[in-house]
């Protein structure tokens, strides 16, 4: 008999999890069968290698791969274990290398992930194909607009169709250089998390809790000088935002900008050194893009969340966050800055200023997420008593979904429940 996480109903404009979700073994082992080996997920962006033999290591899904290009500049990914006895080959972070050797055995392929030498091979004396043992590759490899993803499920659906409507809001973000090419800003901010995964797939995108958890960051910014105005008509939020749905489990949050953005919004926190060359950057904007995208460009900010784990937040900066679940309550973040490739210096610095401002580990945001995630495990271990969380928030609401309201957090669950309850 099937178990549904969540009770969704919307006659009674009721939304509730079933707690379990969030703290369960068998539950993790499900989410890494059913989710993660049937969706698109993110390994790298093509910023990231930008000469022939140029290598990344990480760990995807739990998995470690090597994200490089060969000799001729092709993009590949492979996972990263020799296919003699399983030690992993590469054992460097990143670098330059036009053939990866392990050191257990000495078998060594190349960048292309060819099998090359086999020390003492003459000593092989059945069958052994060597075209056939070079480094295996995942189901699927494809990229769009230099973001790279990986399938474990030769089945699925090409990237591009996966992605669907999140490709428009992945375009506002490179439409912020005028080549549309942006470029991951050497370095990485990389921590765990004492909570679970699914747990901040909502927190980013729940402006819901901007007002209590971020109040000191709303301060600094008013007292710098930044407008920010009381919220009106039942919002929380001094400006009115939207939640979307973009299909396929993908959402984002759509707001008009009051905090201020490097590409192209002054506040007074850049300084008004900045003022000149943020209107040039704008007027370039307007003429590229025309009046209304350059607008939209400029003046909006949106968390993009590409199911299940890949969140784009362009905002005070630009971004790229994923998170995988190290445990039913644990999971490992890394976060990138990216902007645009022709950014002057001055320019470069005010974003990633920005960045570390609010993104940074020592930042006003990040910090207190943490706390509250890890606040929300902690209460999770009175969930046999405690069953059910309330998500019901803006369910009914005719006319446009609030991303103060708790609509975008649902298409995530529906989502997960849906593939979570497949055969």
């Amino acid at each position: 008999m099937k178990h549904s996480y969540i009770i969704d109903d919307a006659d009674k404009k009721r939304f509730l999890l079933d707690r379990e979700a969030l703290v369960s073994a068998s539950v993790l082992q499900d989410e890494m069968a059913k989710v993660f080996a049937k969706c698109w997920i993110y390994v790298g962006h093509s910023s990231e290698l930008k000469t022939a033999n140029d290598f990344v290591t990480r760990k995807v899904v739990g998995r470690p791969v090597i994200f490089n290009r060969d000799m001729r500049g092709e993009f590949h990914c492979f996972l990263n274990t020799c296919r003699h006895r399983g030690a992993v080959v590469c054992t460097e972070p990143e670098g330059s290398r036009r053939s990866f050797r392990c050191v257990y055995h000495g078998w060594a392929y190349r960048n292309d992930g060819a099998l090359g030498i086999i020390p003492g091979e003459e000593a092989y004396k059945g069958e052994l194909d060597k075209s056939a043992l070079g480094l295996k590759r995942p189901a699927r490899f494809e990229s769009y607009r230099d973001f790279w993803f990986l399938n474990l499920d030769a089945g699925a659906p090409d990237l591009r169709d996966y992605l669907g409507r999140a490709t428009d809001y992945i375009d506002l973000v490179l439409d912020q250089s005028p080549s549309g090419k942006m470029e991951i800003v050497a370095g990485a901010q990389e921590y765990d998390i004492s909570a679970n995964w699914k747990l901040m797939v909502e927190n980013s995108v729940d402006d819901y809790h901007l007002p209590s958890t971020h109040a000191t960051w709303l301060n600094y910014m008013e007292n710098s000088g930044v407008k920010i105005d009381r919220p009106t008509e039942g919002r929380v939020l001094p400006t009115k935002g939207l939640a979307v749905d973009l299909g396929n489990g993908h959402f984002t949050t759509d707001n008009i900008n009051f905090r201020g953005r490097p590409v192209a919004a002054w506040i007074p926190i850049y300084g008004e050194a900045a003022k000149p060359e943020m209107e040039a950057i704008r007027r370039e904007l307007v003429q590229r893009l025309g009046p209304e995208r350059a607008k939209r460009v400029a003046d909006t900010n949106r968390n993009l969340v590409v199911f299940p784990n890949l969140v784009i937040n362009d905002g005070s900066s630009v971004t790229v966050r994923t998170f995988f679940p190290d445990g039913p309550a644990k999971m490992h973040v890394t976060a990138w800055a990216l902007g645009p490739v022709e950014e002057s210096e001055a320019a470069r610095a005010r974003r990633l200023d920005a960045f570390l401002t609010f993104y940074g580990p020592g930042g006003f945001a990040t910090p207190d997420d943490v706390e509250a995630l890890e606040l929300v495990q902690q209460g999770l271990a009175n969930w046999q008593d405690d069953r059910w969380t309330e998500m019901s928030r803006g369910m009914g609401r005719e006319g446009d979904q609030l991303n103060s309201d708790e609509h975008h957090l649902r298409i995530f669950w529906r989502r997960w429940s849906q593939m979570m309850e497949a055969a």
